[in-house]
């Protein structure tokens, strides 16, 4: 088969479908990386940008269908192709970085794409995190049942991202390096009582209890609150750990510190003051919170909050990602202070890559657990597409302290 580079051989061009050529703008805007369109009848168009990138890869079996959902919804409609089959890709990840990189060049070069966003955003609106809401969007999400979760997290059940010391470390390992540097930047005293938001499956409590720590976990799921349940029973961890199916706006009393991994993103925009103030409410005079945040650049967060993304749309509706100028913003109007800021994006991409690829090594086993294919493309769809976003900066993950001061 022969490689068109259709950058440099436009008469090529006339070789491309019909409906892909209607495409050509977003093509041609490609400036960094390459992107290679692979037909079913073997033809294939390479399209190289100017850059060193990553390679993309398309393979199209319907390209009018894709065509025409990219045209209509951008973003939302590749995905939406891809989900129903239009076309398929055996380096999706890097085919996600390539058109994240281009974003901008490409909404240049086809400007008035987005016929359907506001619908979009209406349907995001209406999952707002009301506590009703909150206790849907969490369970539409974490409730697919915890032998689904089994088959491609750590042996841990840590669905968040983890902090590597080497490339080639067990994700186990990181995993559980990411629990301890949130623990230490807590400066926990033993038998200090810990407010754990978003519990999960019940990792970090069995963790900083076995350091000698009090917790107390809070979930909105019950899949998770059964299992993490039973995990410190079986642990023996039962005396220093209690477990509630609880909205944090319901916790009442004090606690020597706080601790949320990557739940605030669930949040959502409408209540970010509740949850500030929340944290700083439970927490006593001197206390700290150590909150593990998926922020997104502020360079897109304006555009990003005026339209639901594939991410809120299919994974995790009612949720809403701060940049770290509105986050801080937002911490500091409730009177915390904050003490410390890292940012660990790359670790957060591996930590998908390792989810990834355990994932697709058990789709079969996905779906006899009785999901389809569907919902096998959809998941792989959003791990990728979440490396994609760490590997460009779109969105990083951001560790950080808050203090709330001590009284005068």
């Amino acid at each position: 088969m022969t490689t068109e580079k259709v950058l440099r051989l436009e008469p090529q061009l006339q070789q491309l479908p019909v409906a892909l050529r209607l495409l050509l703008p977003l093509l041609r805007a490609i400036r960094i990386g390459s992107l290679r369109l692979e037909l079913a009848d073997g033809r294939r168009f390479d399209f190289i940008g100017e850059q060193e990138g990553p390679a993309g890869v398309m393979r199209l079996q319907h390209p009018a269908r894709f065509s025409l959902r990219l045209i209509a919804n951008a973003g939302m409609g590749l995905a939406q192709a891809y989900l129903r089959g239009d076309w398929s890709s055996t380096r999706l990840a890097d085919t996600l970085q390539v058109l994240a990189l281009n974003e901008r060049h490409m909404r240049a070069a086809f400007p008035g794409r987005q016929a359907l966003a506001g619908l979009d955003r209406l349907q995001h609106r209406l999952r707002a995190n009301t506590r009703r809401g909150s206790r849907r969007n969490i369970r539409r999400h974490y409730d697919l049942g915890n032998d689904f979760y089994r088959l491609w997290l750590d042996p841990g059940m840590t669905y968040s991202g983890a902090r590597f010391a080497r490339p080639d470390e067990a994700l186990e390992a990181a995993q559980t390096r990411k629990y301890a540097e949130l623990l230490d930047s807590l400066h926990a005293a033993p038998g200090d009582h810990i407010l754990e938001i978003g519990c999960g499956w019940g990792g970090f409590a069995e963790y900083a209890a076995r350091r000698g720590h009090r917790v107390t976990g809070i979930t909105l799921s019950p899949a998770q609150y059964e299992y993490a349940r039973a995990r410190i029973a079986a642990a023996g961890l039962d005396t220093r750990v209690e477990l509630r199916l609880q909205d944090y706006r319901d916790v009442r009393g004090r606690f020597d510190h706080v601790v949320s991994i990557e739940m605030f993103e669930a949040v959502g925009t409408e209540y970010w003051p509740d949850f500030f103030t929340s944290v700083f409410n439970c927490l006593r005079p001197g206390g700290r919170a150590a909150l593990q945040v998926i922020t997104i650049d502020p360079a897109v967060f304006a555009r990003y909050a005026r339209r639901a993304d594939f991410i809120q749309k299919y994974i995790f509706p009612g949720g809403m990602l701060p940049s770290v100028p509105v986050f801080a913003a937002h911490a500091a109007r409730a009177g915390f202070q904050i003490s410390r800021c890292e940012f660990r994006g790359e670790d957060y991409a591996r930590t998908l890559r390792h989810w990834d690829h355990r994932f697709m090594l058990n789709r079969n086993r996905v779906r006899e657990q009785g999901f389809d294919d569907r919902f096998v493309r959809l998941w792989h769809y959003y791990l990728a597409y979440c490396e994609a976003g760490f590997m460009t900066g779109r969105i990083d993950l951001m560790q950080t302290t808050l203090i709330r001061p001590p009284c005068p």
